[in-house]
């Protein structure tokens, strides 16, 4: 493939950072905006990342400061509201044996990691930038950046997330929907008894659970049915959040008593998405948040974003030709292993809103990560 070829690569999260990476790897030249000043570099409390985000982190180079910053387990437990331990069993390894089931990492030091790579990639960087698509043709895409100036590019990759503004320009006209779950987020630090994730079920939240990030933090969450959010003032958040917590057992009284600041806590509704039929139009294709998001009840949000830009690198460095037929070729191979994951944490969720007693959720996450230990 000619490294004459440009890419516009629009939004500096997981999906957008992987994919700048790896194409400037394999030559090309690829241009990166992002709208916020900080790259995202703060954002957020932590992340769980499972086996198949783990080996494409290994993909891009990144999987050894992964490992050292992060906090590596191999089960979760099942825990009453008292924080007794019901149930324990040890995760599949879906990135293979050679790497954990799963690790726990502050989410901005993961940023920090990626915008890293980026910068040693030698992709060229532009923050507090939009970009607007002014026009396309078969061989390429018209782009005005947010400083004024204008360019042409062989292909535009919008990783602008979740509500992206390329999706609509193009005319994809889906849009996230609430699940009707909404989830508290909170860093704090360790508790030294706390080396793997467990799930409370029951108590007045769906899920209260945690999840180790090094060996000093981790962060917590609670699950509740989704509220307006008007009617929670951001300066309220930690009292809310230890409304909730306080009900629970085991580690979570230490744990609750570092929920203090409001700044430091996250409230998000769950959303389902899934954008049918192509990820593209002419020249531009959607990768990561923009294309499909899930609730976090599988934790796969983020790895499904990294797989698809290691897959659309893949699909681009291995033709010399880009159009229509490869780019669909690209949602195909995605298409089939991400709704089934979407499916499956909406169908969790549901069932949770709807008290189904014999829904088989255990079966239902075998299923899935059995199938996300394939290759995607």
């Amino acid at each position: 493939m000619s490294s004459t070829r440009t890419v516009l690569v629009i939004g500096g999260g997981a999906a957008g950072n992987a994919v700048t990476i790896l194409l400037r790897r394999a030559g090309l030249s690829v241009d990166l905006v992002e709208a916020k000043d900080d790259w995202n570099a703060t954002a957020g409390s932590g992340i769980t990342l499972q086996g198949n985000a783990l080996r494409v982190l290994r993909e891009l180079g990144a999987w050894e400061q992964v490992a050292a910053s992060g906090f590596a387990f191999d089960s979760v437990g099942i825990t009453a509201p008292d924080g007794s331990v019901v149930h324990a069993q040890d995760d599949l390894r879906t990135g293979g044996d050679d790497l954990p089931a799963t690790v726990g990492m502050q989410r901005p030091r993961l940023q920090r990691i990626l915008i890293e790579a980026v910068r040693a990639s030698g992709a060229a960087v532009r923050l507090g930038t939009t970009a607007e698509i002014l026009g396309q043709d078969p061989g390429g895409v018209r782009v005005r950046l947010s400083d004024g100036s204008e360019r042409r590019y062989d292909l535009v990759i919008a990783a602008d997330g979740l509500g992206s503004a390329t999706r609509a320009a193009i005319g994809i006209t889906d849009k996230p929907e609430p699940t009707g779950m909404a989830i508290w987020r909170v860093a704090a630090p360790r508790p030294a008894g706390v080396t793997r994730t467990d799930l409370a079920y029951g108590g007045p939240a769906y899920i209260a659970g945690y999840c180790p990030t090094s060996e000093t933090t981790l962060y917590a969450y609670v699950v509740e049915a989704n509220r307006d959010r008007a009617s929670i003032p951001p300066e309220s958040y930690a009292d809310e959040m230890r409304r909730l917590t306080r009900h629970y057992g085991g580690f979570w009284p230490e744990i609750t008593e570092h929920i203090t600041d409001p700044a430091r806590v996250n409230y998000t509704w769950f959303d389902r998405m899934l954008v049918e039929g192509a990820w593209h139009r002419g020249r531009v294709v959607l990768v990561g948040d923009a294309a499909h998001c899930c609730p976090p009840t599988l934790a796969q949000g983020a790895a499904l974003s990294l797989e698809d830009a290691w897959v659309l690198a893949q699909v681009l460095t291995a033709s010399d030709t880009w159009d229509d037929a490869l780019l669909q070729a690209y949602y195909e191979r995605r298409i089939a292993r991400v709704r089934p994951v979407v499916e499956a944490s909406v169908r969790i969720g549901r069932w949770q809103l709807d008290g189904d007693r014999d829904a088989d959720v255990p079966g239902l996450m075998a299923r899935t990560m059995t199938l996300l230990g394939e290759l995607p």
